[in-house]
């Protein structure tokens, strides 16, 4: 579907003034831009790419980072259902974490590791992307808190309590077998263990009973990491409702808005239920594999051409996060790498944050505002989960590499 929308990258910019493109590409460099969901560890894991030079069919890579003003890239340790069943999550959630730090390794002029606020800022303006770790999925901690602190250790500044499935901490959105109804005994117990640890708890892809019962149980401000309006999609739990963006708020959180069409447009959401549903029909009960099922997908796009969002509809979702819940509560959590296809028509990797940051000029938001959403309120939630974790008496750890951590080790 990308490829029939060439000019896409540029369409918001094309569409201001030379002026106007040529501000919003000055206000992008100038401000602080975090991005709070990339996929990018899980798809190099299943097929390699060095991120450090131009990879066009990826969506995150270090020219356009760079291009787009972007200064803080939160990784996306992924661990799938799958993982889980087989006992790997915790070797999974490592591997990936391992290919992050390879990167910063291989191009140490161009990313370095997060752990802190205190990292990010350091590296704001050194010409470096700032890589930081968020676990999406707590499979990989495997119900311990030695698995807790080791991924700590490593960098994991926030976790997704579940995914796709429900899991032995949480119940998912998008499991309608609600083992738990919210929350288990097991996840109960780790909230306050995550807030005094200084790690984000991360609400995207958890039933709202149990995202509720963060809510409430939550000491420190939480997050919704990669996350959209429900009011826009009536029915989609994955998103979030009217209430519980006011919730997020009134705890001092932050809702980041997830870019995928699916995620912003109703049309698209029906679109792709539409497809899988005619799929379906046409399987007829068989067991087709990935490639029947690719091509099956092609086809079905080019006789029926998928509605992708635009950056307005994006803004839309910001426009009412900010009217339920004020301008210090929302932010941006792409979903870059993980949504397919789908990406809005201007917002198709990161080299297009100018594009949003020009729909936010025309929408009448004011650079205050503007950078705010980029990503100054995602720093201030950070900030105080380590202000709240310090009066825990755990010290803020900045970034400690797998080398150091073994070194530490075989000397104690």
């Amino acid at each position: 579907m990308r490829h029939t929308l060439a000019i896409a990258a540029t369409a918001g910019l094309a569409a201001c003034s030379s002026d106007d493109g040529e501000r919003a590409r000055e206000l992008a460099q100038r401000s602080l831009i975090v991005d709070t969901h990339i996929d990018a560890p899980y798809r190099a894991f299943r097929e390699a790419a060095d991120l450090g030079v131009s990879v066009p069919e990826r969506e995150f890579d270090y020219p356009r980072a760079r291009l787009g003003g972007l200064d803080v890239a939160f990784m996306s340790i992924f661990t799938p259902a799958r993982s889980a069943d087989a006992g790997e999550s915790r070797e999974v959630a490592d591997q990936l974490v391992d290919l992050v730090e390879a990167l910063a390794a291989r191009h140490p002029g161009k990313f370095a590791i997060a752990a802190c606020t205190a990292d990010a800022e350091r590296l704001r303006g050194s010409g470096r992307i700032a890589l930081a770790l968020g676990m999406e999925n707590a499979s990989p901690l495997e119900g311990t808190t030695a698995n807790l602190d080791h991924f700590v250790a490593r960098g994991i500044r926030y976790v997704s309590l579940a995914h796709s499935k429900s899991n032995r901490y949480a119940d998912s959105s998008y499991d309608l077998n609600e083992r738990w109804q919210g929350l288990s005994d097991l996840g109960r117990q780790t909230v306050p263990e995550l807030n005094r640890r200084g790690v984000m708890i991360d609400i995207s892809h958890l039933s709202d009973k149990a995202a509720w019962q963060v809510l409430e149980l939550s000491a420190a401000p939480v997050i919704a990491s990669h996350s959209s309006l429900r009011h826009f999609i009536p029915g989609f739990h994955r998103n979030m409702s009217d209430d519980m963006v006011k919730a997020v708020a009134e705890g001092g959180g932050v809702v980041q808005i997830n870019f995928g069409s699916g995620f912003v447009s109703d049309d698209a959401r029906k679109w792709a239920m539409r497809r899988d549903g005619a799929m379906l029909a046409h399987f007829a009960g068989l067991e087709p594999d990935v490639e029947a099922r690719r091509e099956f997908r092609e086809a079905y796009a080019a006789e029926h051409p998928y509605p992708f969002a635009t950056v307005d509809t994006v803004l839309d979702h910001i426009d009412r996060t900010v009217a339920l819940a004020g301008i210090d509560h929302v932010g941006l959590g792409s979903d870059f790498d993980g949504v397919g296809d789908t990406l809005p028509i201007g917002l198709k990797d990161v080299g297009d944050f100018p594009n949003l940051v020009a729909g936010l000029l025309e929408r009448g938001y004011d650079e205050d505002a503007i950078a705010k959403i980029l990503g100054l309120n995602l720093m201030r939630v950070w900030r105080e989960v380590e202000r709240y974790a310090a009066r825990q008496g755990f010290a803020s750890r900045c970034y400690q590499s797998a080398t150091m951590l073994r070194q530490q080790r075989e000397s104690g």
